[in-house]
């Protein structure tokens, strides 16, 4: 941590700049030609190093990992900096989450109670639902998830809609 708090977040701004530097005229040609869809596979694949990194409780490697992924996303909104019809950049997605951080977190930035982190996440789930104007508990959920992960995600969606799905074992789904 920088020991002057306000040099905290120069070196998010100097990220920033290095990718505007790669993907700006003279910069790097591979950068300059990558798209949203070009780096979906860095994005996946980041994202399963920060999972494994954390899994692994290698706090040298999920520091290295969060790194890249954090990449991604300077990366992303420096493409979308540059769409002709809708142009945002960083500060629109950084603002987005802090406005979603402060709308959700009512009981620390807000006149909300909350004592517990059950109900935390109940109060959560209902000012998503409420913002989202979800109509299903599973609305929301990426079909595009490893199977695994998908499932579990459904159950639980499932089960916080009151409904509880016991897993079958595996010998009852059949021949693999």
């Amino acid at each position: 941590m920088p020991a002057d708090p306000a040099a905290t977040g120069s070196r998010l701004l100097e990220l920033v700049a290095v990718m505007d530097r790669l993907r700006s005229p003279g910069g790097c040609p591979w950068d300059a030609e990558q798209t949203h869809e070009s780096l979906l596979p860095y994005l996946l694949e980041e994202a399963h190093e920060t999972v494994e990194a954390v899994e692994s409780g290698d706090r040298a490697g999920l520091r290295e990992e969060l790194g890249d992924l954090l990449l991604q996303v300077v990366f992303h909104a420096r493409v979308a900096q540059e769409d002709a019809d809708d142009p945002w950049g960083i500060e629109e997605v950084a603002g987005g989450i802090v406005d979603k951080l402060i709308r959700r977190h009512p009981h620390v930035l807000g006149g909300a109670q909350a004592a517990t982190p059950d109900e935390v996440e109940a109060n959560w789930e209902t000012l998503k639902r409420d913002e989202k104007q979800r109509e299903s508990v599973v609305d929301g959920v990426p079909m595009g998830m490893p199977a695994l992960s998908l499932a579990a995600r459904l159950m639980d969606r499932a089960a916080k809609g009151g409904i509880h799905v016991e897993p079958e074992p595996l010998a009852a789904l059949g021949p693999s």
